[in-house]
């Protein structure tokens, strides 16, 4: 990237739940970046999941952003609406032998690596995938999928990491600005799963997708992301997909030290807003009592990285 290349961030919540504290600050950061370096911000609605995500959440989040003072540029990408992208992913690297159907249930594999000593698990905490279905032959696999059982598409790492051939490397920049040359470990992840059946995508196939659709150069999330940056370097590279920079912020945590979630009660900006709250107290709460820490990489002229 060069210092006259426009650079692009991406705000990027799920409609499935109202916006807290721990996005305002995701959302800030990356608006500050944008403003500062004349870039852009794009808003992206991650709504894969049909069954959670609503419309009534998708106008929470654009009056929560606005009653911020925060401006996007249009349109809005919508995951939902790009399917058959993904899909046409999926299909590619079944082509090429680095995906397999695989009709384990997670009580499946809990049960199969329940006694292994010693077993790896994922950043997430996740058991590695023990391979089952990856031994299967092609005859097995096409009388399951004759018989319609449910599968998941899972990556095989092994394969995949061969296919590309050579170390992986992403530029991650520290909250003041400093820039670190990172060498991916997508064997972290082991055999993660891409896709399923009724849902062409997990979040790590699209979102690489999408930052690659929409020309993002910069992502700024949370540091609970930080190791899926290792899975989704692979993923860049698979696909011949340009690499951004990363920025992996702190997050805002509750009393009990967890991360803000919706999952966990967190409250939201409509909460706080009917309490009383205005959008400058809300900015200084997302922020913190040190914003320099959070927001000092704004100020960070990019370097330049292959």
């Amino acid at each position: 990237m060069t210092g006259s290349k426009p650079l692009i961030f991406r705000f990027a919540p799920s409609p499935n739940g109202r916006l807290h504290l721990g996005h305002a600050r995701s959302a800030l950061v990356n608006a500050a970046r944008a403003r500062v370096s004349g870039g852009t911000l794009l808003l992206r609605m991650e709504d894969i999941d049909r069954d959670r995500c609503r419309q009534e959440f998708e106008t929470a989040i654009f009056e929560d952003l606005s009653w911020l003072g925060i401006t996007w540029a249009t349109p809005v990408l919508r995951q939902s609406e790009h399917f058959a992208r993904y899909r046409m992913m999926l299909q590619d690297l079944a082509a090429r032998q680095l995906l397999y159907p695989c009709f384990c249930s997670r009580q499946d594999v809990t049960h199969a690596v329940a006694y292994l000593r010693d077993w790896p698990s994922d950043p997430d905490s996740v058991r590695h995938y023990p391979g089952t279905c990856r031994e299967m032959s092609a005859r097995q696999r096409s009388e399951r999928l004759a018989q319609g059982v449910a599968y998941s598409w899972r990556l095989d790492s092994a394969r995949a990491i061969g296919a590309v051939g050579r170390a992986l490397h992403f530029m991650e920049l520290g909250p003041h600005g400093e820039a670190h040359r990172v060498e991916a470990q997508p064997q972290l992840w082991g055999d993660v799963i891409l896709g399923r059946k009724d849902v062409p995508a997990s979040y790590h196939l699209a979102v690489v997708a999408d930052d690659a659709w929409q020309g993002v150069t910069d992502v700024v999330r949370g540091e609970d992301l930080k190791a899926a940056t290792h899975l989704h370097r692979l993923l860049q590279a698979l696909f011949d997909l340009p690499t951004p920079t990363y920025f992996h912020h702190v997050n805002l945590v509750d009393a009990l030290g967890r991360k803000l979630a919706k999952s966990h009660g967190a409250k939201s900006l409509s909460d706080w807003r009917a309490d009383g709250f205005s959008a400058a107290d809300i900015r200084a709460l997302a922020l913190g009592p040190d914003p320099d820490k959070i927001t000092g990489i704004i100020t960070h002229k990019m370097a330049s990285f292959p």
